[in-house]
């Protein structure tokens, strides 16, 4: 508790009622400005990625994976993240590991603007194996009700915008651990695709935040609909967010592959269609907007330091696949 006091005081934002220690953590929606608010929620881990800071001893950016997790899926709906709570289980507490992991969840926080007021750390025995240990978050955000996302005005011919991740992010994890495995590579090996990266260090880049572009880009006005690229992928994130009867069409010559990508396919022999499904490809966001809106929501995001490319339109779709990818094997290329 000492030392994770000062973390988070460093994540401390309007709304914070309480310091850490008591039962429960308080936060005063109104006092973070809201007129009419929604809450928004969501809970989330990094999955298997885990596996990979464990075996290799970098523990400092699963907690930032861990806090991304959660944002990117509030701010899908419009909704700024306000306050953040993780649980971090061992069988046996190493407090240089939880100090490591937890300066990452404020790390986490202070890209998202959420405050961390609270949490669990559990000690339990028989549980786990020596030197392993599970994170899970819960974050909590509000959204003024008129601004809830997606906007019932989604339409055919709407412009569907990418925004580029920074790498595989937390999906994927027990495929990439099992190419490494299959490639007789050790998580502190040089990395294959990276110069001056061991294997672990390319692989545990964190899940880029987009919760500030992405407010943003809603507040330059214009956008229409948010999807998080997750696991499933561009074809699976994507229709969550569409009218029924609504698809997608696009073309994944319009952005770059990241080398990573190109490495798993061809180390693991990995169908296109899967690596569409295990991994967000290069894509971690993707946004819905007019024609009229694109080149507005588009310079917005720019101006915040996102890469974006416009990599397809919607269409009516009222059988098969929502989403089709043309141009798939561009990605692995060269």
């Amino acid at each position: 508790m000492r030392r994770i006091g000062p973390l988070a005081k460093q994540t401390m934002r309007t709304g914070v009622v309480a310091d850490l220690g008591g039962f429960g953590a308080l936060f005063d929606v109104a006092k973070a400005g809201y007129k009419d608010p929604v809450l928004v929620s969501g809970t989330d881990g990094v999955g298997t990625k885990l596996m990979a800071a464990i075996e290799s001893g970098k523990h400092d950016t699963v907690g930032i994976d861990l806090v991304a997790m959660c944002a990117n899926d509030l701010v899908v709906q419009g909704a700024e993240p306000l306050f953040f709570l993780d649980y971090f289980a061992s069988g046996k507490l190493d407090v240089g590991v939880a100090e490591s992991v937890i300066s990452g969840i404020a790390e986490g926080c202070k890209q998202a603007g959420a405050a961390l007021i609270g949490g669990e750390t559990a000690e339990m025995p028989g549980m786990y194996d020596d030197g392993h240990y599970d994170l899970a978050g819960f974050c909590v955000g509000a959204v003024e009700r008129s601004d809830v996302l997606p906007r019932a005005d989604v339409a055919v011919g709407d412009v569907v915008l990418g925004v580029s991740s920074s790498g595989v992010h937390s999906n994927g994890f027990s495929l990439v651990r099992k190419v490494v495995g299959r490639a007789g590579l050790g998580w502190n090996d040089p990395s294959p695709f990276a110069d001056g990266q061991t294997v672990a260090e390319s692989f545990l880049t964190p899940t880029r935040m987009y919760v500030k572009p992405c407010l943003a880009a809603i507040k330059a006005g214009g956008v229409k609909a948010l999807a998080h690229i997750t696991g499933g992928g561009l074809v699976e994130n994507l229709p969550r967010v569409l009218p029924k009867g609504m698809g997608a069409d696009i073309d994944a010559s319009t952005w770059a592959g990241l080398p990573v990508f190109a490495w798993l396919k061809d180390a693991g022999n990995v169908a296109t269609a899967e690596m569409f499904r295990a991994f967000n490809a290069g894509i971690g966001m993707v946004v819905v907007c007019s024609e009229n809106d694109a080149e507005t929501v588009q310079k917005a995001l720019q101006d915040a330091g996102e890469t974006v490319q416009r990599i397809g339109q919607l269409v009516e779709r009222s059988s098969g696949e929502p989403v089709k990818i043309e141009n798939g094997d561009s990605l692995w290329r060269g």
